[in-house]
């Protein structure tokens, strides 16, 4: 068989390339380098004879894993590129190549790829006589199609232009659960007003709260009619973007039938059009006018284009509204889905999309099983998109607060935990691609849509099974956080020095804020002072052997200068917690205040020390005489006539802020005068082997003590290990001596009788308190 060398080429230089591409982790040394050099922000000057291909994809690989620590763990959710992704990429390759061709040649190939993939898609699909429009934006064949349909229902737009549209103006309508600024797009692109836009809200009393309200949308479609405007289209939704459910697409049909209208839906659910057994809601979407089908993410193929397929007997006007176009480059963006599905073949296709919806089956049954989890499924039997939330326990006793009218913004609470909730099984399970979605009626909820992941991300059903294991593992946690959160207010508000925040999006115990007790500072003294002391008391508790996580909070949010105690468990003590944060926070607190007021003391101290000292010096010189400060004849006088001084040196008090006199300590031969200040207790209560802070000794099977009793040895634990901080007693040991100096040798203090001068020092300075400097002799010289 003849080989196009060119096309043989391609292929190998793209498996090359994809090998580079992927092999991110696996950087030798000089690849480090390179990617440290790529990291600039400002590029580089181009190379005068140019690089080779290698260089360049392994540029292209620097600046991909550019952000990446290789230290730290990544549970960024990569796509599995596998051969079908290939064959996806290599047809944006075949189509620049076969842009080239002469042009008849093109021709011909391109009229047999879009007939083939439009071919194979609407027989997939369901969906007879059908035409194809490929489009990268998913948003782009619904404005084509309005613009289809306005040439059809106003003849005089092709020549009048906007004009005609005054006298009957278009209306649009969408549900209220489309995707978000949808609606808007389409008006902004068509230069429509916003009043051309009608969005139908869903239903209230009968019927799923996440489907358009039929009846409602009568009455408006009548309304309009009889104000003189044009209902041009409706937009509905097979699986709608939040909780996966169908519109009654067979009752919509008629409406529009009945009001000359145009029918578009869209949404994750068609891609069960495929399957042999398809439910009937979705059944109905076969007779829709028009329909955009997301295939990249339901089969796994990267930069293959959405479909929009469609319904219209008129070619010109298909073209005029661009649904067709005469550039035959136009017409390659369906050669990477030509490639694609000739590669997977129908059945592929079939079991790709059968796998996705038997794995939301799985987890479906399995959380029915589960009591706090409630989950919101329009069918509990055909569903491909399963959407659960964490919920409280109805039957559950708490420690210290009920749980039922717990209070009034539990609503904000289950739906920060619920967010909590999510992030943990995407970092645990990075494989099953749950996301968060918010919903108006149910709040922050975890969706499960392996339509939409299951293909990129090659989620089993084991991966299904570890997702269930985890969330398992972490509703314990959640009932105990939402139970405990009450009793940890309570125990906040016993302490008068601390403040408890009430910040509603934070998933955790919640958050409080140490208030030093200073009143004379004014505002802004006071703020720098309360972060200051609350920074300090974050890393206390940081540095504790506890499972809690102490944080700033959200990095966003609104409180700051607080601590957010994350999520507890079941053996959290409370009591303690906060008794070892108020403890915590009057020791820095106490401590910041011992240090100003001994910096202030220290510095009169030594003003005083000056003044004496120079004092002394005088009056040492008035007793000496002049002579004695003679060099020579002083050493002559000393020697036939030693003189006494009646000076004597002083002593500075650290703790008593005083100067006194050195008399009484050389006379004694030891500092006395003052006891030392007792050391700081130690709590004599052990631990249990494997208990950390803040846990209780009863919890976790122990039957030695009860949970009362436990939680009461706790507290005294807590009492024990953070006593109040006492001042320090005023001792002579802590003080500094202070002699006057002489001209003259030193004098030398009495020695002590049997050589016990060393000695008794020693014991001297094992009998200072901890945290105070020893005395320290100035000498004068």
């Amino acid at each position: 068989m003849m080989v196009d060398p060119t096309l043989a080429e391609m292929g190998k230089n793209l498996n090359e390339a994809m090998k580079i591409l992927e092999d991110g982790g696996k950087a030798s040394e000089p690849d480090a380098d390179r990617r440290q050099f790529s990291r600039s922000s400002i590029p580089g000057p181009l190379q005068g004879d140019g690089q080779d291909v290698a260089s360049i994809l392994q540029l292209v690989q620097n600046l991909m894993h550019d952000d990446e620590e290789e230290d730290k763990p990544s549970h960024r959710r990569m796509q599995n590129v596998g051969e079908q992704g290939h064959m996806a990429l290599l047809g944006h390759s075949l189509a620049a190549y076969i842009s080239v061709l002469d042009r008849e040649r093109l021709r011909k190939l391109i009229t047999r790829i879009a007939s083939d993939t439009t071919l194979w898609l609407c027989r997939l699909f369901r969906y007879e006589s059908g035409s194809a429009y490929y489009h990268e934006d998913d948003r782009e064949g619904l404005l084509k199609v309005c613009r289809l349909v306005i040439n059809t229902r106003y003849e005089d737009y092709s020549t009048e232009g906007y004009t005609v549209l005054n006298s009957r103006q278009p209306v649009i309508y969408q549900s209220a659960t489309c995707r978000p600024g949808l609606g808007q797009h389409l008006c902004s692109q068509l230069g429509l007003p916003l009043s051309s836009l009608c969005t139908v809200p869903c239903n209230t009393i009968f019927g799923s709260q996440h489907q358009m309200d039929i009846a409602l949308l009568d009455k408006l479609i009548r309304e309009d009619v009889e104000t003189g405007k044009l209902p041009l289209l409706l937009i509905a939704n097979a699986g709608t973007p939040g909780a996966g459910h169908t519109d009654k697409l067979g009752r919509l049909k008629e409406l529009c039938e009945q009001y000359g209208m145009w029918l578009h839906i869209e949404g994750v659910n068609l891609a069960t059009l495929a399957l042999w057994e398809v439910s009937s809601p979705v059944t109905a979407a076969t007779r829709s006018d028009s329909m955009t089908l997301t295939l990249g993410p339901w089969l796994g193929l990267p930069a293959v284009p959405a479909v929009t397929l469609y319904r219209h007997e008129d070619p010109a006007l298909s073209l005029a509204a661009g649904l067709t176009s005469s550039q035959p480059v136009e017409k390659l963006r369906a050669l990477p889905l030509w490639l694609s599905l000739q590669y997977l073949g129908h059945d592929g296709i079939v079991e790709k999309i059968r796998h996705a919806v038997e794995l939301s089956q799985q987890l479906l049954e399995k959380l029915k099983t589960l009591a706090s989890i409630k989950t919101s499924v329009e069918d509990e039997l055909n569903s491909p998109v399963v959407v659960f939330r964490f919920s409280q326990e109805t039957s559950a006793e708490s420690s210290g607060g009920s749980v039922e009218g717990y209070f009034a913004g539990e609503r904000e609470v289950l739906d920060s935990l619920n967010r909590w909730l999510c992030e943990q099984l995407a970092q645990l399970v990075p494989a099953s691609g749950v996301d968060i979605v918010e919903l108006e009626d149910e709040g922050t909820c975890v969706r499960f849509t392996p339509l939409m992941t299951a293909a990129a991300l090659g989620t089993q059903r084991c991966d299904v099974d570890l997702l269930v294991e985890r969330l398992i593992e972490l509703i314990p946690v959640l009932n105990c956080t939402l139970r405990l959160r009450l009793d940890f207010r309570e125990e906040v508000y016993r302490h008068s020095a601390l403040s408890y925040i009430e910040d509603l999006s934070w998933p955790g115990l919640g958050a409080v804020r140490y208030e030093p007790r200073i009143e004379e500072l004014n505002d802004s003294k006071r703020q720098l002072e309360v972060e200051k002391i609350n920074s300090e008391l974050l890393v206390k508790l940081g540095d504790l052997d506890a499972d809690l996580i102490f944080s700033t909070g959200l990095e966003f949010g609104p409180e700051k200068d607080c601590i957010f105690i994350g999520m507890a468990t079941e053996d959290l003590d409370v009591a303690e917690l906060v008794d070892t944060i108020a403890a915590l926070g009057r020791d820095i607190e106490e401590n910041g205040r011992l240090l100003e007021n001994m910096t202030e003391v220290v510095r009169k101290g030594i003003q005083e020390a000056e003044f004496q000292l120079q004092k002394d010096n005088q009056d040492k010189l008035m007793e000496e005489g002049v002579l004695r400060q003679i060099p020579l004849v002083s050493s002559v006088l000393n020697w036939f006539s030693p003189f006494q001084s009646t000076v004597k040196g002083r002593t500075f008090n650290l703790a008593a802020g005083s100067l006194d006199s050195t008399e009484p300590t050389y006379s004694m031969k030891a500092q006395t005068g003052g006891l030392a200040s007792p050391e700081t207790p130690t709590s004599s209560a052990k631990r249990l082997p494997g208990q950390r802070l803040f846990q209780r000794e009863g919890a976790g099977g122990s039957d030695s003590h009860s949970e009362t009793s436990s939680v009461g040895q706790a507290e005294d634990l807590s009492r024990e290990r953070f006593p109040q901080p006492t001042p320090p007693s005023p001792v002579p040991d802590e003080a500094v001596s202070v002699v006057p100096e002489s001209p003259e040798t030193p004098q030398r203090p009495p020695t002590q009788e049997n050589g016990e001068v060393g000695t008794q020092e020693g014991e001297e300075e094992e009998r200072e308190p901890e945290g105070q400097e020893a005395p320290v002799e100035e000498t004068g010289r």
